[in-house]
């Protein structure tokens, strides 16, 4: 019995023995074969940094505005006879726009021509006859006061019924009437909208930090948020005053709108041109990976081997941004060659590849 248990203990031990030999020598193979694989080049594109001409500017909010654009308003109350324009229509300097019914006005004016005429005639005679020494000096006068005020009496009625007629005070184009036929109308009472197209304004803010870089004259672009509508223009005011509660100053600019497309109240980017910078550093923002530690870029250079690439990571210091390139300030230095995608999969020392076939990252927004 006590050998039977002894051969089988020595049995488990070779079995127990064995497969811990196994496991070790597994481990090692795979450890061996690991050891051996070297991870291939990582595909990249790269960029080589130039020292370029930077183009600075400032980037602000705004809204568009017409240089001449005003909410048409009755001029004399009543009810209204006729609309003269129809909604968008291109309305001229001086063309009617509102008939408020003027038949009253009409009649005044026709007593006082009337009124008019007989004092004229009064006049005539009565200079007559003092000219031929038959009236007296008097009546005449009192014929020249009745004469005048028949005359300021049929302006009063004859100004009287123009402002019965709305007329468009100057050229562009009308909005949707505000009223309707028949409908009774009192002093002051908004009919349309008028604004002229062809030139717009556009008002913005910007920190009280860049007042130093504006000036009159000095070039804009305002661009719209749909549709890439753009339009070029010049500062022509500079409010004199900064918001003490948001620190802002507002500027406004003028832009040419020969399409007509730009409206009143419209939402604009408005970007702010300064005066080009010449030999800085700019790169892709795409060549940029910032985290906890900082910014930074991954530098390409030659490995030990011949035609070997690697990559060593450098952080940089970041300065001002422009569409989708960046400047840096510190870290990098013309002629290098830098990573401009693929460096989510880059560790510092990896292997790289220049591969044009790669799809760059999309441009970090500003």
């Amino acid at each position: 019995m006590f050998k039977r248990l002894v051969i089988a203990i020595i049995l488990l031990s070779l079995v127990v023995g064995g497969i811990v030999w196994f496991k070790f020598f597994r481990d090692g193979m795979m450890a061996q074969f690991l050891s051996g694989m070297v991870p291939p080049p990582v595909p990249v594109t790269a960029e080589t940094v130039e020292a370029v001409t930077w183009q600075p500017g400032i980037d602000a909010i705004g809204t568009a505005l017409a240089a001449r654009g005003v909410d048409l308003a009755i001029e004399s109350g009543g009810l209204v006879q006729e609309i003269l324009f129809a909604p968008n229509d291109a309305v001229s300097e001086g063309q009617p726009l509102v008939q408020i019914k003027d038949d009253s006005e009409r009649a005044a004016l026709a007593a006082g021509q009337a009124a008019l005429g007989v004092a004229l005639a009064d006049l005539s005679r009565t200079q007559t006859l003092s000219e031929r020494g038959v009236g007296a000096a008097n009546t005449v006068e009192t014929a020249e006061a009745q004469t005048e005020s028949a005359r300021a009496e049929v302006t009063r009625a004859q100004t009287a019924l123009d402002g019965k007629r709305a007329i468009a005070p100057f050229a562009g184009m009308i909005g949707i009437p505000q009223i309707e036929v028949g409908q009774y109308v009192s002093v002051g009472t908004i009919y349309a909208t008028l604004q002229d197209l062809g030139q717009m304004r556009v008002d913005f803010t910007v920190p009280e930090q860049q007042i130093a870089a504006l000036e009159l004259g000095r070039e804009i672009t305002a661009a719209t948020e749909v549709g890439d509508l753009s339009a070029k223009g010049r500062i022509i005011a500079i409010e004199p005053r900064v918001d003490p509660n948001s620190r802002l100053i507002t500027v406004r600019a003028e832009v040419d709108n020969p399409s007509g497309k730009l409206y009143p109240g419209q939402f604009l980017r408005v970007r702010v041109a300064l005066p080009a910078e010449e030999g800085v550093i700019a790169l892709p923002q795409t060549a940029v990976s910032s985290t906890l530690y900082g910014d930074s870029v991954y530098v390409v250079k030659p490995g030990e081997a011949e035609g070997e690439l690697v990559v060593d990571q450098v952080f940089v210091k970041l300065g001002r941004r422009s569409g989708a390139r960046i400047e840096v300030v510190e870290g990098i230095k013309p002629g290098q060659q830098v990573v401009t995608s693929g460096q989510n999969r880059l560790t510092d020392g990896a292997k790289v590849t220049i591969d044009t076939s790669v799809t760059l990252d999309a441009p970090a927004a500003d």
